[in-house]
């Protein structure tokens, strides 16, 4: 006898008592002179900030590491405190707003990919984040300007930028679909 799949289930806010992590965001160790500064709030349909979002940053470079606990230390295996993990996982706090610390992506691969989980949300969305509007890439150049603008961080300050995410609405973030 074979099953029908079934859809997803809505994923509430309990993940987050289990995948987030102290340092989390850490993507590169601190004090790193090349190292950035992105930060924004999940935005739902109204505008209004999401409490409860967990999003997952990586991007091309970067030591590959586990974050399986170090019996020894209590740290994580994956994350040294020296070396650039490329990957970060980060809650946002009761205002929707999140950050993370990483270095700036490479020409070969310009950007830092998302994945967005959040309450109402039967699958996870995956998007893009990209320091430079002219940064050479095939997906941003193939999108109009009004919505190549959501897929592309603001400078806000000294190697600070801000990359906010609209689920639904005027706004909407470009998200990404494989199949």
């Amino acid at each position: 006898m074979t099953f029908a799949p079934t859809p997803s289930q809505t994923i509430g806010p309990f993940y987050g008592y289990a995948l987030p992590f102290p340092g989390g965001g850490d993507m590169a160790p601190a004090g790193h002179p090349a190292a950035v500064t992105l930060h924004g709030c999940v935005y739902d349909g109204n505008g209004t900030p999401v409490p409860d979002a967990l999003l997952e940053f990586w991007q091309g470079q970067g030591r590959a590491g586990s974050l399986r606990r170090d019996p020894v230390t209590g740290g994580y295996a994956g994350r040294n405190g020296v070396d650039s993990t490329g990957f970060g996982r980060v809650a946002t706090d009761a205002d929707g707003r999140w950050v993370v610390r990483t270095l700036p992506p490479t020409e070969h691969a310009p950007y830092l990919s998302v994945c967005v989980f959040a309450r109402g949300l039967t699958h996870h969305l995956f998007t893009r984040v990209y320091l430079r509007e002219k940064a050479p890439d095939p997906l941003l150049d193939a999108l109009p300007e009004p919505r190549r603008s959501t897929l592309v961080a603001a400078p806000d300050g000294a190697h600070t930028y801000r990359f906010d995410i609209h689920l639904q609405g005027e706004k909407e973030t470009v998200f990404l679909a494989f199949h």
